[in-house]
């Protein structure tokens, strides 16, 4: 069983940084693909950024050059740096781990972007 707990999230102005952290237990980290999610009120959770075991990431174009997603696997912690920060980037980002069939979430964290 993998449990995540994510911290760093907070209230930034538009065009600031925030830097999440999602540190998991388990000893099967470094086999699975980690992620973050968000949701917004009313929204559908929507994928944020994606790192594989191996080290390839994805993102969607609403955050590729601005989002970076990074992985310490002896610390068993996947880092979501974020920069130039927009409102519409307001929700609660959640921490996904995956390998085959088995998923698991954060609790989440709320990020704030005023304008």
């Amino acid at each position: 069983q993998v449990q995540l707990v994510e911290s760093g999230g907070g209230l930034v102005q538009a065009g600031g940084s925030l830097r999440l952290s999602c540190a998991a237990s388990g000893n099967i980290f470094n086999i699975g693909t980690m992620a973050w999610y968000r949701q917004a009120p009313g929204k559908q959770r929507d994928l944020v950024a994606a790192i594989t075991s191996g080290g390839n990431t994805n993102y969607p174009d609403s955050v590729k050059g601005r989002f970076t997603i990074s992985r310490d696997n002896v610390r068993s912690t996947v880092y979501l740096q974020m920069n130039s920060l927009k409102p519409e980037d307001t929700a609660v980002y959640y921490c996904n781990y995956k390998f085959r069939t088995i998923t698991y979430w954060g609790q989440g964290t709320q990020v704030t972007v005023s304008s």
